[in-house]
């Protein structure tokens, strides 16, 4: 599969599917290969230049080997995302209407969000800058206004939602923009829809870990220990929740499957 639908020649589409295949068939091989502590024949990581940080008026510049969702300009929106309309204006992607999904798939990642609440502060509890970070569709990390804003725990900002609160509400100013940075380890099956691992998030917030591997328990929404079962890729979704969050940047790096550790060949 291509990155996009659409505006992309065949050919394109096929070189970046066998690119990407052979990239992801090295990640298994070394991921299920234990190598002697120090092997020089061990496969090298990539390498890659490196992003800047997001300053308070200025998006983030994302890692070389990204792919940019939002933050190109306004036919990020039609090439990349299904859903809407949201709009582009003055820099910054505004949420209306309805929520949009990824066009492509996507699995294990590092995800980045950028993201700045509505001002004059609105509402209160969830009715207060509500919106939201989905994957697949199941699993949720929670957008919201909790800047001297009271709520339950487990749907305050950055909280899994109904899971996991977070583990400090760092949240700045509405109006300020904020950032996600996101670990996700898809949860596995076997063929009988049986989940053999559990999935997993990590997640800082303003550069502070406000969520620490925590382990997801069930689909946002159910009660824990309730899993769908489903391929080890989706959609991501940013959510409208009825309130005008604006957003900025949005970059994603997909990750190969967990390598193994070297052995020591200590006891």
């Amino acid at each position: 599969m291509g990155w996009f639908r659409g505006r992309v020649g065949k050919s394109f589409l096929v070189g970046i599917g066998i690119a990407a295949g052979a990239m992801f068939v090295l990640a298994a091989q070394e991921a299920g290969q234990r190598w002697k502590a120090h092997d020089m024949k061990r496969p090298r990581p990539d390498v890659i230049t490196p992003g800047q940080f997001a300053t308070a008026d200025q998006a983030s510049k994302p890692p070389s080997d990204a792919i940019v969702l939002l933050g190109n300009g306004p036919d990020d929106l039609e090439k990349n995302w299904d859903g809407g309309p949201w709009t582009f204006d003055n820099g910054v992607y505004v949420s209306a209407g309805r929520d949009i999904t990824t066009k492509k798939d996507f699995g294990d990642c590092q995800l980045h969000v950028e993201w700045a609440e509505p001002t004059p502060a609105h509402g209160s509890s969830q009715g207060r800058g509500n919106s939201g970070v989905i994957f697949f569709g199941k699993y949720e990390i929670q957008v919201l206004d909790s800047y001297r804003n009271d709520t339950y725990p487990d749907g305050s900002c950055a909280a899994l939602y109904g899971e996991y609160p977070p583990l400090v509400n760092c949240c700045r100013p509405p109006g300020e923009f904020q950032t996600y940075d996101i670990v996700y380890r898809a949860p596995l099956f076997d063929d009988q829809h049986n989940p053999t691992r559990p999935g997993r998030v990590t997640v800082f917030q303003n550069g502070v870990l406000v969520q620490d591997n925590a382990r997801i328990t069930g689909d946002t929404g159910t009660a824990n220990g309730t899993f769908t079962y489903f391929q080890p890729t989706g959609h991501l979704e940013l959510q409208f929740h009825g309130n005008k969050v604006r957003y900025r940047q949005v970059w994603i790096r997909p990750l190969g499957p967990e390598a193994l550790p070297a052995e020591t060949g200590k006891e």
